[in-house]
């Protein structure tokens, strides 16, 4: 199989020449850290929905759903394993419609298609013989565990209102799940309190004060049932799409110390049939309403909470599984569910990863979580990110670049601290620099093989991750960054104090 891709290199030569460079220089801000991103910053999300989810004329989900999914496949397990740890979230948008097979719940349906179910689709069940099942699955490949509670059990959708469930949350059969899970011994690091029934929702909504009494319950029930304040899981929410007022009255009601992270999805690249999905994706200004909303949260985070994080636990990019022949090419990585739909990490039916699995597994394996300010001559094409480097001294940087025709070469400076209104220094390092370059195979972006370092990576007779080398570098050279291509790159002698 190796030979069908000994290409690669001379394909990326030759695109590469067409194109034309533009020198940047980079200003690594050292001396403080801006920011702090959680030691699992990529989450990825195990979905309920049956082969039976179909958008667009297509049904992508086949058996990668949570209570269809087959646990065995070697490819699936090396896959997470290769995070070391991989925080999971399981859960998604028929979550709320799913009972737990445990207590006084007796029977144990399974989805079915009803056109006026919620998302189309009658209520589920999760069966403690599958929780056993998904927990051995855990333990082996080492998950750091979020799951998805129904927030509606027990509620009622209005009469005068389509879409708004009222009514106070029943908390028991979430009370018999956990009893469970705690007498087996199951680690779950953090519970999300429903999924999209913030402000104007998504399938079902519920009111903000309404929530904001709920997640109180939920939060005296898990201090309750988890003895220990060390073992104790997190309380997420609301795990919807962010407005304003909507996040403002929920968090007045709830009050101090109630919830532990305040969770937000993205999908602002609209419904995965867009025609126009592909100039989205490449459109920088996508990008900027995405740092925008996240600044929406973490203002909101700051007036109630400044213990608390603005969490993204969800961010497929498209709605609806994602675009057909977008989600799951190279074109995606310039923007997750881990399997499942047109966006997922990996393929649905192989199990095979996606290209964009291996820019998420290098920055989990580069990128520790303090972060450093960046700045650079304003070119919207060029998205450039700095953290301290994981494990070993040093910065590690990434860089994305969006033009289809332009190439970057970037020089480096350090804002040295106390040198207000002083030019920056120009940052010469002493050791090799260590490079990672992740283009599309033939060169365009809608492949879905991805090269490193001019190298396919596919996976290995025995369905492990390939080896993921850095390419080391003449520090005295310019990192050059091709047209749209992402680069991580790792500097062991950069002197950022931020990072000692």
């Amino acid at each position: 199989m190796y030979f069908k891709f000994t290409f690669c290199p001379i394909i990326l030569l030759l695109w590469a020449s067409l194109s034309f460079a533009q020198n940047v220089n980079v200003v690594i801000h050292g001396a403080a850290s801006i920011a702090k991103t959680d030691d699992n910053f990529v989450c990825v999300t195990l979905d309920w929905w049956p082969a039976e989810k179909c958008d667009y004329n297509q049904c992508p989900w086949g058996k990668a759903g949570i209570l269809n999914l087959d646990l065995r496949y070697g490819a699936l397990i090396n896959a997470i394993k290769a995070f070391n740890p991989l925080r999971i979230k399981v859960g998604g948008s028929l979550q709320d419609n799913v009972v737990y097979k445990v207590g006084e719940v007796s029977s144990c349906p399974n989805f079915m298609k009803r056109e006026d179910g919620l998302f189309g689709f009658s209520q589920g069940c999760l069966s403690m013989e599958r929780w056993d099942q998904l927990n051995r699955f855990f333990n082996h490949t080492g998950v750091k565990l979020t799951f998805g509670l129904n927030a509606l059990f027990g509620r009622n959708e209005s009469q005068t209102e389509k879409g708004l469930w009222i009514g106070d949350w029943q908390p028991q059969n979430t009370r018999d799940f956990m009893q469970y899970t705690i007498s087996k011994g199951y680690k779950v690091d953090s519970y999300e309190f429903g999924n999209q029934l913030s402000g104007s929702g998504m399938g079902a909504k519920v009111d903000a004060k309404q929530y904001g009494k709920d997640v109180i319950v939920l939060k005296n029930l898990v201090k309750e049932l988890y003895a220990h304040p060390e073992t104790q899981p997190k309380v997420l929410g609301p795990g919807g799409f962010y407005e304003e007022k909507w996040f403002n009255t929920f968090l007045e009601v709830s009050g101090q110390g109630i919830v532990d992270g305040l969770t937000h999805h993205i999908y602002n690249l609209g419904p995965g049939d867009d025609p126009n999905m592909m100039n989205k994706i490449l459109d920088p200004s996508y990008l900027n309403q995405v740092s925008q909303t996240y600044k929406g949260v973490s203002d909101v985070v700051n007036k109630f909470r400044p213990q608390l994080g603005a969490w993204v636990s969800e961010s497929g990019g498209a709605l609806n599984g994602g675009s057909k022949d977008v989600s799951r090419t190279f074109a995606d990585g310039f923007w997750q569910a881990l399997i499942g739909g047109n966006y997922g990490l990996l393929n649905a039916t192989t199990f095979v990863p996606n290209p964009d699995y291996y820019g998420a597994l290098l920055w989990h394996r580069l990128m520790r979580s303090t972060v450093l300010a960046v700045t650079k001559e304003s070119d919207p094409d060029l998205r450039v990110y700095a953290h301290c480097a994981k494990k070993k001294p040093g910065v590690s940087l990434i860089f994305i670049n969006l033009s289809k025709d332009r190439s970057f070469n970037i020089t480096l400076s350090n804002a040295k601290p106390g040198d207000a209104g002083k030019p920056n220094y120009e940052f010469v390092g002493k050791q090799n620099r260590e490079e990672y370059h992740l283009r599309a195979l033939t060169g365009d972006i809608k492949d879905d093989i991805v090269c490193l370092n001019d190298v396919p990576m596919v996976q290995t007779d025995s369905e492990d991750i390939p080896a993921m080398d850095p390419k080391l570098v003449d520090a005295s050279t310019p990192i050059s960054i091709a047209a749209q291509s992402i680069a991580y790159v790792t500097i062991r002698d950069f002197e950022a104090p931020a990072c000692v």
